[in-house]
């Protein structure tokens, strides 16, 4: 039995091939019995099809699947009726996120924040769904300060989560900090740690400007370094994020949820290595 959960999140395949890929991913994270899985669910609601027939599909399998729900660029009539589709399929748990607004996009939508989607979700629905918020160890990139990114988490909780995922990480300080700091404003509910691992510099460096997340210089210098050579940079990625989850497991945390981006080799490789 596992000593702590672990869950995984995939995107909606755009194309039968990757369908057939994710599908094959599944299949190899499997073993390792994860809670839950999520799916996200692209700007202004661009993939809202795709994330529900991803969803479905895992839940054919027996796998607890949640699935993103963005309120930005959305009304509550569309909120509504995603929401009433996902309760008529059975579907229990979501993970609800403010979202960005596609380019191109001018219109906000009529809730401008996680914690009013939250609230939404718990008017309309009560307690059906296991509500997932996300939290920001490093702190949201528009944030106005730390102090008031914190308080905006917390509003998130109380608004009526169940529990957060961070975005990812490689400094475990700036998660326990975190999580000390949030306790100390109310806040109870497990913030389950999101890791990403390390497989291709170029991605990670573009996906880390656009959320904020800080690459430590050494782990960067190291990185780029290695320059096309894939195989080194994965096997000192596998180390460096197997230290990492090493240091969060033996600290307590109560889960771990990995950024597969569909792909089961990293994932899994630092799952074995840490002996889950």
């Amino acid at each position: 039995m596992n000593p702590i959960e672990l869950s995984f999140e995939f995107f909606p395949p755009k194309t039968q091939e990757g369908v057939e890929k994710l599908r094959a991913t599944r299949a190899q994270l499997a073993p390792l019995k994860p809670k839950f899985v999520s799916v996200t669910f692209g700007a202004g609601g661009s993939t809202q099809q795709g994330t529900l027939d991803t969803v479905l599909d895992i839940a054919k399998d027996g796998i607890e699947a949640a699935p993103h729900l963005s309120c930005i660029g959305s009304s509550k009539e569309s909120l509504r009726a995603i929401l009433n589709r996902y309760r008529e399929s059975g579907i229990r748990h979501i993970v609800a996120l403010r979202g960005d607004l596609p380019s191109g996009m001018g219109e906000v939508g009529e809730l401008r924040y996680a914690s009013e989607l939250v609230s939404f979700i718990r008017n309309e629905t009560g307690d059906w769904f296991r509500i997932e918020v996300a939290a920001y160890p490093e702190y949201h990139p528009q944030s106005r300060s730390p102090r008031k990114d914190m308080e905006n988490f917390a509003h998130k909780v109380k608004a009526g989560a169940n529990s957060a995922i961070t975005q990812y990480f490689y400094n475990a300080d700036a998660y326990f900090r975190f999580v000390d700091d949030v306790r100390k404003l109310g806040v109870d509910v497990p913030i389950v740690p999101g890791i990403m691992p390390i497989t291709n510099f170029s991605q990670l460096t573009r996906f880390s400007e656009m959320c904020g997340a800080e690459i430590p210089r050494w782990v960067a210098r190291r990185l780029e370094s290695f320059g096309d050579d894939r195989e080194a940079i994965r096997a000192f990625g596998l180390d460096v994020v197997t230290d990492l989850c090493r240091r969060l497991v033996d600290a307590g945390v109560p889960g771990l949820h990995f950024y597969t981006l569909n792909a089961a080799t990293a994932s899994k490789a630092i799952c074995e290595r840490l002996g889950l």
